[in-house]
């Protein structure tokens, strides 16, 4: 088993931006990974090492944010320094516009928000993000699709 500080050095940073990508308050999201970590910590030997231990510490991660909405019931705002590059790709050219995309991926319904961000914030394959939702990479592979083209519709909307 790697020790688990290697486990906080290589993932700590993807799991922030996964957090990011469902809410935009940057010192939240840091709060949350580090809770993240500890809970991954406690229960590590939880960790069968069937799935990617990204996807299990994104599954950590979505669940303490959704306890932290539960529990203090706030709709979080995006900020706009937030911007991450994507295969959108001209949308995210400047902040105004990666704005606009954030504004569009926030109102997104799941599953098509949480898969789009698994694929486009944390670089999980296909196959990973059907695991994760106990389905197959084909199940992955098409609501990602259909979640890609409801955001580039709504871009085009707003830009007409």
């Amino acid at each position: 088993m790697v020790e688990f500080e290697e486990i906080y050095k290589e993932y700590f940073r993807e799991v922030y931006y996964y957090l990011c990508s469902l809410c935009a308050d940057t010192n939240l999201c840091e709060d949350i990974a580090q809770e993240t970590f500890y809970k991954a910590l406690k229960n590590i030997e939880r960790f069968d090492g069937k799935k990617d231990i990204r996807a299990w510490l994104f599954t950590i991660a979505k669940n303490n944010y959704i306890s932290y909405l539960r529990k203090n019931r706030k709709n979080i705002q995006l900020e706009k320094d937030i911007i991450y590059e994507s295969d959108i790709g001209d949308k995210l050219s400047d902040r105004e516009s990666a704005l606009k995309l954030y504004e569009i991926l926030h109102k997104l319904r799941e599953p098509y928000k949480e898969v789009f961000s698994l694929r486009v914030f944390g670089e999980l394959s296909f196959e990973n993000i059907g695991k994760l939702f106990g389905k197959s990479a084909g199940w992955a592979r098409v609501t990602y699709y259909r979640a890609k083209m409801m955001i580039i519709k709504e871009t085009e909307n707003n830009d007409g």
